[in-house]
């Protein structure tokens, strides 16, 4: 019987591999800038090659992932203003099965508990134009978006002086979800939360 690689360890074969890429040990060798030989012959291509690399094996992994049923879930611990709590989230390279939409659906709740109970008192803000803007709003607005959400996801800023507590609220793939080129089948909104008088820097 051939053993299936666990979630940790295909993080730990993708993080890897991305190594490999970026020292320039895997190419792949067929990509062009443009198409055109007489233009790509003066123009450099290695970078290209090496993102080109990873993303192919990249994918291979998520083909793993589908045919051996392996989770991208991971599960993490935030503390925020002396409350943690343990939550799922779909680890950034790899994707999310039917049962991993599942798990981030019934955690999204408790999620959300968490966000309003730490964010009590603090200036709300949901940033747009891919997060160089964002627009003060309240609870209630929080509250609509996450009506018309599935899953949520928090990411925290922290120093002695500053703040800051992401909630994403998304649908659809996780992986996609960040990113315009997923809608109108996934994507997300950010809310960030910062002490009053304190601007989003996340």
């Amino acid at each position: 019987m051939i053993n299936t690689y666990t979630t940790q360890e295909l993080i730990q074969i993708l993080a890897t591999e991305r190594q490999a890429c970026l020292k320039g040990e895997r190419l792949k060798l067929e990509v062009t800038v443009s198409g055109n030989p007489l233009i790509d012959q003066f123009i450099r291509t290695d970078g290209l090659q090496r993102f080109t690399a990873y993303q192919d094996f990249k994918s291979s992994i998520h083909e793993y992932q589908r045919a051996n049923q392996v989770s991208g879930i991971i599960w993490k611990d935030i503390t925020v203003k002396g409350n943690t709590l343990h939550y799922p989230e779909i680890n950034n390279e790899l994707i999310a099965l039917e049962n991993d939409l599942e798990i981030l659906k019934s955690a999204k709740n408790s999620i959300l508990d968490f966000w309003y109970l730490t964010t009590v008192d603090m200036d709300l803000y949901l940033s747009f134009s891919n997060g160089k803007q964002h627009d003060r709003i309240t609870k209630i607005d929080v509250e609509r978006i996450a009506q018309i959400t599935e899953w949520a996801t928090l990411l925290k800023w922290e120093n002695p002086n500053f703040l800051e507590l992401i909630l994403q609220l998304g649908w659809g793939q996780p992986e996609e979800a960040a990113y315009k080129r997923g809608r109108p089948l996934a994507g997300s909104d950010f809310i960030h939360a910062v002490n009053p008088g304190y601007y989003p820097i996340g």
